[in-house]
């Protein structure tokens, strides 16, 4: 049996996966706001307790980020994203039994583990199965997925919560990710290479570009994580990474709690409006890839491209985040605005954000693409972990200083990627 664009079906399924990963992620934060109380945590208490939750997510995020990205170069992307799914359904369901904020830290941490998987192993699929002027595009429908993640977990969560009871709602979700191995398992055979459903043209699709990942990268030396440091390239991801990811992952985490205390949001509220902003990330996510592709087959060098998309996202994210920040007193009246403004924000994010993780498959090759992906997760979650902690002092009468903080990170980050990455490729 032959399978015609068997690429596409792959990256289907692993965009699928991120929707998963979201939802997964997505819950405590949603239900927080309206479950803290259960645990004996006062008003006053309560979004540093959620900050602390976050850091023990984030603290085993960024181990987990260049654990299974090493892992994913070792056993390969079949392998590597079945083993991450099982930990974190696992991980998820395990949230039920939670008793105590301890209890919540501990799954939390487990959690955070076992999803990390998911970013260095999309990027190596990514690397294997498409030509350098279509991985831009590729990792834009995978990034459209973590926002979609995001659409769905809002009102599906809350809609299960209030039918059903937060415990229950963990339980669901956890299903999602057992049922996801089945297809990937059926479909992921094997790479590129040696797949026995893909067709002879796809297959020349693929290898006949600039270079051949599969070619190449089979004899590439696989350098340790001291060695990679010895290139700009891997600071340039690493350090972008460290201040863009943040911006992303402050929404993440505080906009149910924002959208509470700002406009007295209730549950129900915030399944109908929180998903907003994270439709607008999906389509940024799409552009954004679709607009460095197209430079690409215009003849574009690939890093050029994607620099120019990535300097496009920063500039939409600067202009958003600064005018919430200078309008949030009038903003407390039109909370339509805001989410508007806020969506302008992910979106740019989202634009910007695929670009720059495609930047591990053209700066390196074969053996080294996984391990320099998930060192940029790993810089990228410490990060977001000393943000995180900012949060709660941050916010803690108003939250002009949480807008005017993430408006300050994104041209730093803009300038590491475009003054560090040198256009040289790597090994």
């Amino acid at each position: 049996m032959k399978v015609r664009n068997l690429r596409w079906l792959i990256i289907g399924l692993i965009g699928l996966a991120t929707v998963i990963n979201y939802i997964d992620r997505s819950a405590i934060n949603i239900l927080w706001p309206y479950i803290y109380k259960e645990f004996g945590i006062a008003d006053a208490d309560s979004k540093n307790a959620l900050a602390i939750i976050t850091t023990f997510f984030m603290i085993a995020y960024a181990a987990g980020q260049t654990a299974t990205g090493k892992m994913m170069d070792a056993i390969g992307t079949r392998l590597g994203m079945v083993v991450s799914i099982i930990g974190w359904s696992i991980s998820i369901a395990l949230h039920s039994v939670a008793r105590s904020l301890a209890s919540f830290n501990i799954f939390r941490a487990m959690l955070g583990f076992s999803e990390a998987g998911n970013w260095p192993g999309a990027t190596k699929s990514n690397a294997e199965w498409f030509p350098p002027k279509e991985r831009a595009i590729a990792q834009g429908i995978f990034g459209a997925s973590a926002s979609a993640g995001s659409v769905v977990a809002a009102p599906v969560i809350a809609s299960i919560a209030l039918a059903f009871g937060w415990r229950a709602t963990f339980v669901g979700i956890a299903l999602l990710g057992v049922l996801w191995i089945i297809p990937w398992l059926i479909v992921n055979k094997n790479t590129p290479d040696k797949h026995p459903w893909i067709t002879k043209d796809e297959q020349d699709h693929i290898k006949g570009e600039e270079w051949t990942l599969l070619s190449r990268g089979n004899n590439s030396k696989a350098y340790s994580w001291k060695e990679l440091l010895r290139f700009r390239n891997t600071w340039g991801v690493i350090s972008s990474r460290f201040f863009i990811d943040p911006v992303w992952w402050m929404f993440v985490t505080w906009l149910p709690t924002f959208l509470k205390e700002q406009f007295a949001f209730d549950l129900k509220q915030i399944g109908a409006f929180a998903w907003v902003p994270y439709l607008f990330a999906a389509i940024g996510g799409l552009l954004g890839g679709f607009y460095s592709s197209a430079l690409v087959k215009k003849g574009v060098d690939a890093t050029a491209a994607r620099k120019k998309a990535i300097t496009i996202g920063c500039v939409i994210m600067l202009v958003a985040l600064a005018a919430i920040a200078f309008y949030l007193d009038q903003l407390k009246d039109n909370a339509n605005v805001a989410i508007a403004l806020i969506s302008a924000t992910l979106f740019g994010f989202q634009f910007l954000i695929n670009n720059l993780q495609t930047l591990p498959s053209d700066y390196f090759h074969g053996k080294n693409v996984g391990t320099v992906a998930g060192m940029g997760g790993t810089s990228a979650v410490v990060g977001t972990i000393v943000i995180t902690l900012l949060v709660p002092a941050l916010t803690r009468t108003n939250y002009t200083s949480f807008f005017v903080l993430g408006a300050l990170l994104v041209p730093v980050a803009w300038a590491c990627i475009i003054f560090i990455s040198s256009k040289k490729t790597s090994m």
